[in-house]
């Protein structure tokens, strides 16, 4: 790991004790501190000066402090320290999603890239993409993740279908995944 990644590890680690929860993170207000050179590109990886951060327990570090703020930009967020990364598309991704419950009572789950699951509905909005049709999920902190195919078509495949429009619900919600032909 380069040494400058692993001073930021470093400075996290000081500064955060454990990982902080959505609400948490939200009320930090530290100054910007700088830009950093990691990026996450549109396919889910995670750069740090061109090269691919491969440890999984570090993305998930960095994504439990990850924010976008009013300024539509990305920050690694501590207490004390505020860096500017830069996102292709979407920080995240939903790599499958699953159904917990039956009988009417059955509730949606995402499971992320990063380890974490999101309900589906309510303050997680399932959204269409006018520009590509690509479905993402909106989550705390101004964040979204992407939904794949797999995690779509797990969702399509569980739709029922009502006046040509196709839907699932979610905890008493319904959600609309879009028209059919």
């Amino acid at each position: 790991m380069a040494e400058s990644l692993q001073n930021l590890v470093d400075s996290i680690v000081a500064a955060t004790p454990g990982l902080p929860t959505p609400g948490t993170l939200a009320q930090w207000r530290p100054t910007l501190s700088g830009d950093l050179p990691i990026q996450i590109r549109s396919n889910g990886d995670w750069e740090h000066e061109g090269d691919l951060i491969r440890r999984e327990g570090l993305i998930r570090l960095f994504a439990s402090i990850l924010r976008r703020e009013e300024d539509g930009h990305f920050y690694l967020v501590t207490p004390v320290e505020k860096w500017r990364i830069v996102v292709d598309r979407h920080p995240l991704q939903a790599i499958d999603c699953d159904c917990v419950g039956c009988n009417g009572s059955s509730t949606w789950y995402a499971l992320l890239n990063t380890g974490g699951r999101c309900q589906l509905g309510g303050n997680n909005r399932l959204c269409i993409a006018g520009d590509s049709g690509e479905p993402y999920t909106e989550l705390p902190n101004g964040l979204t993740a992407q939904l794949t195919r797999p995690a779509w078509y797990r969702l399509v495949e569980a739709a029922s279908i009502e006046d040509d429009l196709a839907f699932i619900v979610s905890a008493g919600e319904r959600i609309e995944l879009g028209g059919i032909d």
